[in-house]
Protein backbone atom coordinates (compact mmCIF):
# COMPACT_ATOMS: atom_id res chain seq x y z
CA UNK A 1 0.00 0.00 0.00
CA UNK A 2 2.90 2.37 -0.51
CA UNK A 3 1.61 4.13 -3.59
CA UNK A 4 -2.15 3.83 -3.73
CA UNK A 5 -4.90 4.30 -1.23
CA UNK A 6 -7.35 1.44 -0.82
CA UNK A 7 -10.65 1.79 -2.69
CA UNK A 8 -13.56 3.16 -0.70
CA UNK A 9 -16.19 0.49 -0.18
CA UNK A 10 -19.70 1.69 -0.89
CA UNK A 11 -22.42 0.41 1.41
CA UNK A 12 -25.89 -0.53 0.27
CA UNK A 13 -28.71 1.41 1.95
CA UNK A 14 -30.81 -0.37 4.55
CA UNK A 15 -34.14 -1.94 3.47
CA UNK A 16 -36.52 0.08 5.67
CA UNK A 17 -35.28 3.69 5.54
CA UNK A 18 -33.08 3.45 2.43
CA UNK A 19 -30.20 5.15 4.26
CA UNK A 20 -26.51 4.20 4.17
CA UNK A 21 -25.83 5.76 7.59
CA UNK A 22 -28.24 3.23 9.11
CA UNK A 23 -26.26 0.46 7.41
CA UNK A 24 -23.00 1.79 8.88
CA UNK A 25 -24.59 1.92 12.32
CA UNK A 26 -25.97 -1.62 12.02
CA UNK A 27 -22.58 -2.91 10.81
CA UNK A 28 -20.96 -1.50 13.96
CA UNK A 29 -23.80 -2.82 16.12
CA UNK A 30 -23.49 -6.31 14.64
CA UNK A 31 -21.85 -9.05 16.71
CA UNK A 32 -20.50 -12.33 15.27
CA UNK A 33 -21.76 -11.53 11.76
CA UNK A 34 -25.43 -11.57 12.77
CA UNK A 35 -26.65 -8.66 10.67
CA UNK A 36 -30.35 -9.58 10.72
CA UNK A 37 -30.25 -9.57 14.54
CA UNK A 38 -28.54 -6.18 14.49
CA UNK A 39 -31.22 -4.79 12.13
CA UNK A 40 -33.92 -6.14 14.45
CA UNK A 41 -32.29 -4.50 17.48
CA UNK A 42 -31.95 -1.18 15.65
CA UNK A 43 -35.52 -1.09 14.29
CA UNK A 44 -36.96 -2.15 17.68
CA UNK A 45 -34.98 0.58 19.41
CA UNK A 46 -36.33 3.17 16.95
CA UNK A 47 -39.87 1.99 17.73
CA UNK A 48 -39.15 2.44 21.44
CA UNK A 49 -37.76 5.92 20.70
CA UNK A 50 -40.98 6.82 18.88
CA UNK A 51 -42.96 5.80 21.98
CA UNK A 52 -40.67 7.84 24.25
CA UNK A 53 -40.88 11.05 22.18
CA UNK A 54 -44.44 10.65 20.88
CA UNK A 55 -45.49 14.07 22.23
CA UNK A 56 -43.23 15.78 19.67
CA UNK A 57 -43.89 15.58 15.93
CA UNK A 58 -40.39 14.22 15.12
CA UNK A 59 -39.78 10.96 13.26
CA UNK A 60 -37.68 8.39 15.18
CA UNK A 61 -35.03 8.31 12.43
CA UNK A 62 -34.67 12.11 12.72
CA UNK A 63 -34.34 11.75 16.52
CA UNK A 64 -31.55 9.19 15.96
CA UNK A 65 -29.75 11.42 13.44
CA UNK A 66 -30.01 14.44 15.74
CA UNK A 67 -28.71 12.30 18.63
CA UNK A 68 -25.72 11.22 16.52
CA UNK A 69 -25.12 14.86 15.57
CA UNK A 70 -25.20 15.86 19.26
CA UNK A 71 -22.49 13.36 20.21
CA UNK A 72 -20.22 14.00 17.22
CA UNK A 73 -16.90 15.56 18.34
CA UNK A 74 -15.22 18.29 16.27
CA UNK A 75 -11.71 17.95 17.70
CA UNK A 76 -9.67 15.23 19.36
CA UNK A 77 -6.27 15.03 21.00
CA UNK A 78 -3.44 12.94 19.59
CA UNK A 79 -0.18 12.15 21.34
CA UNK A 80 2.84 13.74 19.69
CA UNK A 81 6.40 13.19 20.85
CA UNK A 82 8.61 16.27 20.64
CA UNK A 83 12.13 16.17 22.08
CA UNK A 84 11.53 13.47 24.67
CA UNK A 85 8.26 14.93 25.91
CA UNK A 86 4.81 13.70 24.87
CA UNK A 87 2.20 16.37 24.18
CA UNK A 88 -1.52 15.98 23.71
CA UNK A 89 -2.06 17.93 20.49
CA UNK A 90 -5.63 18.98 19.57
CA UNK A 91 -6.52 18.19 15.96
CA UNK A 92 -9.53 18.57 13.68
CA UNK A 93 -11.30 15.33 12.74
CA UNK A 94 -12.16 14.21 9.21
CA UNK A 95 -15.94 13.99 8.54
CA UNK A 96 -15.89 10.18 8.06
CA UNK A 97 -14.01 9.74 11.33
CA UNK A 98 -16.43 12.07 13.15
CA UNK A 99 -19.31 9.86 12.02
CA UNK A 100 -17.45 6.71 12.98
CA UNK A 101 -16.53 7.99 16.45
CA UNK A 102 -20.10 9.08 17.21
CA UNK A 103 -21.53 5.73 16.08
CA UNK A 104 -18.99 3.74 18.11
CA UNK A 105 -19.50 5.88 21.22
CA UNK A 106 -23.29 5.54 21.05
CA UNK A 107 -23.06 1.74 20.76
CA UNK A 108 -20.39 1.50 23.48
CA UNK A 109 -22.37 3.52 26.02
CA UNK A 110 -25.61 1.76 25.08
CA UNK A 111 -23.94 -1.59 25.84
CA UNK A 112 -22.75 -0.27 29.21
CA UNK A 113 -26.27 0.82 30.21
CA UNK A 114 -28.47 -1.26 32.45
CA UNK A 115 -31.65 -2.60 30.89
CA UNK A 116 -33.39 -5.71 29.67
CA UNK A 117 -32.61 -5.91 25.97
CA UNK A 118 -30.06 -4.23 23.72
CA UNK A 119 -32.93 -2.49 21.89
CA UNK A 120 -34.08 -1.03 25.21
CA UNK A 121 -30.57 0.14 26.12
CA UNK A 122 -29.95 1.60 22.66
CA UNK A 123 -33.25 3.49 22.65
CA UNK A 124 -32.44 4.94 26.09
CA UNK A 125 -29.02 6.09 24.84
CA UNK A 126 -30.56 7.61 21.68
CA UNK A 127 -33.09 9.60 23.71
CA UNK A 128 -30.37 10.69 26.17
CA UNK A 129 -28.10 11.86 23.33
CA UNK A 130 -31.05 13.64 21.69
CA UNK A 131 -31.59 15.54 24.95
CA UNK A 132 -27.83 16.26 25.20
CA UNK A 133 -27.14 13.99 28.15
CA UNK A 134 -25.93 10.43 28.73
CA UNK A 135 -22.56 8.70 28.47
CA UNK A 136 -21.83 9.34 24.79
CA UNK A 137 -22.59 13.07 25.12
CA UNK A 138 -20.39 13.27 28.22
CA UNK A 139 -17.55 11.60 26.27
CA UNK A 140 -17.83 14.27 23.55
CA UNK A 141 -17.77 17.04 26.14
CA UNK A 142 -14.70 15.50 27.83
CA UNK A 143 -12.92 15.25 24.45
CA UNK A 144 -13.64 18.91 23.73
CA UNK A 145 -12.53 19.93 27.22
CA UNK A 146 -9.28 18.00 26.81
CA UNK A 147 -8.62 19.64 23.43
CA UNK A 148 -9.38 23.07 24.88
CA UNK A 149 -7.01 22.49 27.80
CA UNK A 150 -4.19 21.52 25.43
CA UNK A 151 -4.77 24.34 22.95
CA UNK A 152 -1.31 25.71 23.76
CA UNK A 153 0.28 22.74 21.97
CA UNK A 154 -1.70 23.22 18.74
CA UNK A 155 1.42 24.47 16.97
CA UNK A 156 2.85 20.91 17.17
CA UNK A 157 0.23 19.78 14.63
CA UNK A 158 1.56 17.48 11.92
Amino acid sequence: MRKSKPKKRHLLPDPKFNDTLVTRFVNDLMVDGKKSTAYTVFYDSLEMVSKKVKDTEVQPLDVWKKALENITPNVEVKSRRVGGATFQVPMEIRPERKESISIKNMILYARKRSGKSMADKLSAEIVAAYNEEGGAYKKKEDTHRMADANRAFAHFRF
